[in-house]
């Protein structure tokens, strides 16, 4: 079988490095350029010191049409420049890591346009797409929590989210709240009630409990945040989200567990544990594991996740694998460190 042909654009980052490092191993993957304008020459592993002697494969400024998937790995708003500046064959399908095609009123693009690329929602859309739209981290973490309520059509007016990102979250570029002296032994919040991703996670609940996001004349985040209660933190760790989540519901927990395991019983990442979970359960896999307590009539959901795989380029891989027909799993058995 002929390999899938990829090209990476922004592979010098963390969500790029993360993509080579998966597709450096997929057996049906020949990554075809990594590109970088500001590392054009240098070895992959000149950056990414890791893959020393895994890889000896050069970042360029190569972009061109002799590919069959091309990865945008860019900040939020340049996907979409890029993608206007640089028209791209219609034969290749695109993954796009950004934010920027993820809102179902921004997902048109060229003759189609964007699905989004959450599987566990979207899997069958996903296997006849063309572009996706890969889901923002927190997000994933989030809605991987709600949906099996949404499907069921129990979710509340108010959900409260407590939720802590790694640095990683915040991207390669060096900033106040990365650097080591102010993060490590520390914790702060963030953004909180206002988080940008809390209008992909309603879009989401939506599309399965019709009606959960409100209607009228304000911004779709306004409405989302009518919603859902999310406060975002800053981890003193380095990468991995971990969520507690709580609604008000009837349902007890022996009902609870049995929803979530039949919603997710056919999707391989996904998982419900009985014993109390914790990060590093997930770190350096495309794994979600979730745990439930019901405390009165409070439903309490633990997710955890990596923010760097299952919440972005591990995704990705998951929805090329969907594109192309092959195992969901491919190059995706990705085993944690437990200590």
């Amino acid at each position: 079988m002929t390999k899938i042909k990829a090209g990476i654009v922004g592979s010098a980052g963390y969500t790029g490095g993360e993509l080579l490092r998966v597709l450096i191993y997929h057996p049906e993957v020949e990554i075809v350029f990594a590109n970088s304008g500001s590392n054009a020459g240098k070895k992959v592993y000149a950056v990414h010191n890791d893959l020393l002697g895994d890889t000896e494969l050069e970042f360029s400024t190569d972009f061109h049409a002799n590919i069959d998937v091309l990865f945008l790995c860019l900040g939020h708003g340049d996907a979409r420049k890029f993608l206007d500046q640089n028209p791209v064959d219609a034969k290749v399908k695109i993954i796009d890591l950004s934010q920027d095609y993820r809102l179902r009123d921004h997902q048109a693009f060229a003759s189609g346009q964007f699905v989004y690329g959450l599987p566990e929602l979207n899997r069958e859309a996903i296997k006849q797409a063309h572009y996706v739209a890969n889901p923002g981290c927190f997000a994933t973490n989030i809605q991987l929590a709600l949906l099996p309520l949404a499907k069921a059509g129990l979710l509340p007016n108010q959900i409260h989210v407590n939720a802590t990102t790694g640095s990683t979250g915040a991207g390669q570029k060096p900033s106040a709240t990365t650097h080591f002296s102010w993060r490590n032994n520390n914790l702060s919040a963030y953004k909180s009630f206002e988080h940008q991703h809390l209008q992909e996670i309603s879009e989401s609940l939506d599309q399965l409990q019709n009606g959960y996001l409100p209607t009228g004349d304000e911004s779709l985040l306004a409405r989302a945040q009518q919603r859902i209660n999310f406060i975002p933190q800053r981890g003193d760790f380095a990468r991995g989200i971990f969520s507690a989540i709580y609604v008000d519901t009837d349902i007890s927990v022996a009902d609870a567990y049995a929803l979530y395991e039949d919603y997710y019983q056919s999707h391989p990442f996904t998982f419900v544990s009985d014993e109390n979970i914790d990060l590093k359960q997930v770190v350096n896999t495309n794994k979600s594991i979730m745990h439930l307590e019901k405390h009165g009539d409070k439903l309490l959901i633990l997710n955890a996740t990596d923010n760097l795989l299952k919440g972005a380029s591990g995704q990705a891989v998951q929805n090329m694998n969907l594109m192309f027909g092959l195992d969901e799993r491919a190059g995706l058995n990705l085993k944690p460190a437990g200590f």
